[in-house]
């Protein structure tokens, strides 16, 4: 690789004197905690990257790792980030999803579930938060963070699916629902899991319609 202070911005090399030495601007407040966010994230998207080292994440952003902790308290601190950002994304489209008139409970539940899916392929990185892989090696109360996203997920689909299961004349529409929120949540964690572990190469999307049909 090229030196920066001698290659022109043309790609020819000049002499290092002629060149005006770049100038690096300081980050606004609140800024390099969402750079250091965004590139532990590109770091997990990496097919078959093992564990994320401080080291590793202060290199890829050429700071120290001293600058790192100037900004998280840990690197269990940095992984919390991560899951606020997936809880606070997912939650406020699914109560949008609630919030709308005129749709069923069946039509409810689909959609939380494409929702789910379409976060997890759009960013990889957190659906290796999400299924618990990027979390082995870390902080316990991470996976267990997890553990209640999805346990509000489940409940927030037994919720829409009891309206839906009285309405199809259920005489226990409470554990019909139970029933399928409990399938349709295991579903979905299964499809995110294997699309980490195939390296992002399935698409947890695959045959959603047809599959949510049949449980819902």
């Amino acid at each position: 690789m090229q030196n920066e202070e001698t290659t022109s911005a043309s790609g020819v090399e000049t002499p290092a004197d002629t060149l005006t030495p770049p100038v690096r601007k300081r980050p606004k407040p609140g800024e390099r905690r969402v750079q250091i966010l965004q590139a532990l994230a590109a770091m997990l998207e990496q097919p078959g990257a093992e564990r994320v080292t401080t080291a590793a994440l202060a290199a890829r952003l050429e700071v120290s790792e001293a600058a790192l902790y100037r900004h998280f308290a840990s690197k269990a601190q940095m992984f919390e980030g991560l899951i606020d950002f997936i809880e606070q994304s997912v939650f406020t489209l699914v109560n949008q999803i609630l919030e709308r008139e005129g749709t069923t409970g069946a039509q409810q539940a689909a959609r939380i579930l494409t929702l789910l899916v379409q976060f997890a392929e759009r960013n990889p990185g957190m659906t290796r938060v999400m299924v618990g892989d990027a979390l082995v090696y870390e902080n316990e109360r991470l996976q267990q963070r997890m553990n209640q996203f999805f346990d509000k997920i489940e409940a927030t689909l037994r919720q829409v699916l009891r309206g839906a299961a009285a309405a199809e004349g259920s005489a226990t529409p409470s554990v019909d629902a139970q029933v399928r929120a409990a399938a349709l949540t295991a579903f979905v964690v299964g499809q995110l899991q294997r699309f980490a572990r195939s390296g992002f190469r399935r698409a947890p999307s695959e045959h959603l319609e047809a599959t949510i049909a049949l449980i819902v």
